[in-house]
């Protein structure tokens, strides 16, 4: 397929800039999967289009302060490092900028040289490999002068770095966030929950392909890049209970979603307790074997997320759907308003 046929005419007005105040007060688009019809919502509608028996699946990724501004030790030029893989002990993969400014054995000092990062390897498009040195537990230097990794087409400052994270993020190792959980409050889950819709938790940690488009004229060409998951005894359970019993399994975002079909493409449809590395690429063709719904945003054109959310509904009703996003003054990407995909109830077993 050509990437161009998910492209779509989207004003930079459109794109958010800031979090609202309220998590919950943000604009939810619903689309019927099966009938393309369309109906517009708050957010805190949601509740209402969710059924008792249904399961959310919520992605507890914990967003890493992953921004590090530093300089060359040898001529004190500016460089920005962004964390995103861990590859071993201390050394990780990361975006640099400028790029051409760091070569193998440049050594950046970070925080009057609390941090020093010494490059070990050059990845394509800016990629680069640091060995990280320092005193004390890594994770805590990187809370002492590292900054939130927001997305390149926000320009606003982030007042409230928690505004960047869910709500229920536990497991840290991302480098942006799952940004459909964005929308939730404890005390929304907690009203979800007591409507008798059960809630589930995996872990996917977002990294490099979240900054890299789509770079190739034909989609099947394009290679994404491993990201780290682990899914529960318990969660996995959960899900094939619900399967079982009629329930309607439902992704909150696209994160939770390739983890979820990685490991049910592999088992016949089940999900069994598993971590390690995917690099599933989802796009029209492919055949869901758990998802029954999807809370997602809206993505950027011609991006991989579009085409996973496209697999998923169709892209002829995805697409007249971003139109109507794009019409009714929707506000897009990380910050941006919600979309539920959803498909009618099983028939119980």
């Amino acid at each position: 397929m050509d990437v161009n046929e998910f492209d779509f005419e989207l004003p930079d007005h459109l794109i958010a800039q800031t979090p609202l105040k309220d998590r919950t007060a943000s604009r939810l688009m619903v689309l019927d999967k099966e009938t393309g019809e369309i109906r517009h919502h708050q957010f805190k509608a949601l509740i209402d289009e969710l059924e008792a028996g249904d399961l959310l699946v919520l992605n507890d990724t914990r967003v890493l302060p992953a921004r590090l501004m530093g300089v060359k030790e040898d001529t004190g030029a500016a460089i920005e490092v962004l964390l995103l893989k861990e590859l071993d002990i201390d050394e990780w993969e990361t975006l640099v900028k400028p790029a051409k400014r760091v070569k193998v054995g440049t050594v950046v000092t970070f925080g009057d040289g609390r941090l020093k990062a010494e490059c070990t390897g050059i990845l394509e498009q800016g990629g680069r490999t640091f060995k990280f040195s320092y005193d004390g537990i890594f994770y805590e230097v990187l809370d002492a002068l590292g900054t939130m990794p927001l997305p390149p087409y926000i320009s606003e400052t982030l007042d409230d770095q928690e505004r960047y994270q869910t709500v229920f993020a536990k497991e840290r190792g991302s480098a942006a966030a799952p940004t459909a959980g964005l929308h939730f409050t404890d005390e929304y889950l907690q009203q979800i929950k007591e409507k008798g819709i059960d809630l589930a938790f995996i872990t996917l940690h977002v990294g490099l392909g979240t900054f890299r488009p789509v770079s190739v004229d034909t989609i099947e060409n394009h290679t994404m890049h491993a990201e780290y998951y682990q899914v529960s005894e318990a969660t996995a359970e959960s899900i094939n209970n619900t399967k079982a019993r009629g329930g309607r399994v439902i992704a909150v975002g696209t994160t939770s979603a390739r983890t979820l079909e990685t490991i049910a493409s592999a088992n016949d449809g089940k999900i069994i307790a598993s971590s390690g590395w995917t690099s599933i690429f989802i796009y029209p063709g492919y055949p869901f074997r758990v998802l029954d719904g999807l809370i997602t945003n809206f993505h950027l054109p011609k991006s991989t997320l579009v085409m996973l959310v496209s697999a998923f509904a169709s892209r002829d009703k995805v697409l007249a759907a971003y139109h109507e996003a794009v019409r009714q003054n929707y506000r897009f990407f990380s910050f941006g308003d919600a979309m539920f995909i959803r498909s009618p109830r099983r028939k119980e077993l």
